[in-house]
């Protein structure tokens, strides 16, 4: 098999998922917070495939301005990620809706029936994170038009199953709707695998952490490039009483201090210094702000470094263009192995 009978038949895989997107490459952006906005976001559409901006905490009026900024960068579709769980998301909904936002991703939380009926009321397709079969059955009773399937892999907030499970369970159980992968998928034979399972396409964000148009600062860049998948570790839950939803990301000295800094605060609940509530919220506090002090200001012992365990495979600073050409080479390069092996067998 040549490249271009290998790279044909890799748009057959991929087919629906290009077509629900509206891309070339069924290859969607992991929404990072701080990091994936609008340049981000426009060089992954430009590039053929799929941007998502991360709303994060924005308000409605900061993400019509991001959702604008980003449509003069690019005329190609991306999506917007909102978090379930923040208390303007139908405010934010209806921002996503007057900019013609052709897709809006629900993460973080199961949605409201509310929200996904508002979406696609409004002309816009919806998209939703399944972390296990049941709710991916839920969610599309509720009419999700699409599904994320993420594993524990992925960078910041993760669930308890790898990839590889997740993909097995659910992949074959749903055929109704698109279904991409997510979490810890770095390569481009990777992608192809998890197609081979019945995915629609896969979402990456590690891998785009470095690219040239990622406004991440040199230093959280430069930590990303020299980590290995073993330094992207969950954050500690020292006590079952207190519990701490995992993130992951590079170990640095702000990991040893959330832990510390757990112990001492459980030490003063135990002598009846503080009441179990405020606790809590001491230690859930304890990451604000710390995200953005790694990715905008450069602080990479104190910040929170999110990643996932894909960071390994991110060696250089590269063009967006460049990634995702790299990762659908890959790819090819691999059908057009397994066309020479299968003939080898044959003859």
């Amino acid at each position: 098999m040549n490249r271009s009978s290998a790279r044909a038949q890799l748009d057959r895989l991929w087919r629906r998922g290009r077509e629900f997107l509206g891309v070339e490459v069924a290859i969607m952006g992991g929404a990072m917070t701080w990091v994936s906005e609008r340049y981000l976001v426009a060089a992954i559409s430009n590039a053929g495939g799929f941007g998502v901006i991360a709303s994060g905490s924005m308000n409605p009026k900061q993400l019509a301005d991001e959702i604008m900024g980003t449509q003069a960068l690019t005329e190609k579709p991306f999506g917007v990620n909102l978090i379930t769980m923040h208390p303007q998301l139908l405010e934010l909904i209806d921002a996503c809706l007057r900019n013609k936002v052709s897709h809006v991703v629900l993460a973080g939380g199961v949605p409201t029936r509310e929200a996904v009926k508002r979406i696609k009321d409004g002309g816009a397709k919806c998209v939703c994170f399944a972390p296990a079969l049941v709710i991916a059955r839920k969610l599309l009773k509720s009419g999700a038009d699409a599904l994320v399937v993420e594993g524990h892999e992925a960078g910041g907030h993760v669930g308890p199953v790898s990839t590889s499970v997740l993909a097995q369970e659910i992949l074959p159980a749903v055929r109704e709707v698109p279904v991409f992968v997510a979490g810890g998928i770095g390569r481009g034979e990777a992608v192809l695998s998890f197609l081979d399972m019945g995915a629609s396409g896969c979402q990456l964000g590690t891998r785009f952490v470095c690219a040239t148009e990622s406004i991440a600062h040199p230093k959280f860049k430069q930590a990303f490039i020299r980590a290995a998948a073993r330094d992207a570790v969950t954050s500690i839950q020292v006590d079952p009483r207190f519990p701490v939803i995992p993130v992951r990301a590079l170990a640095n000295h702000a990991t040893k201090h959330f832990a510390d800094m757990q112990r001492k605060t459980i030490a003063e609940v135990d002598r009846g210094e503080l009441d179990m509530k405020e606790a809590q919220l001491k230690i859930e506090h304890f990451w604000a702000g710390a995200l953005r002090r790694a990715v905008i200001d450069g602080d990479v012992e104190e910040g929170s470094i999110m990643a996932g365990q894909s960071v390994g495979m991110v060696t250089r600073e590269q063009s967006t263009k460049d990634i995702i050409q790299e990762l659908v080479d890959q790819a090819v390069e691999a059908l057009a192995r397994r066309a020479a092996t299968s003939a080898t067998v044959s003859a």
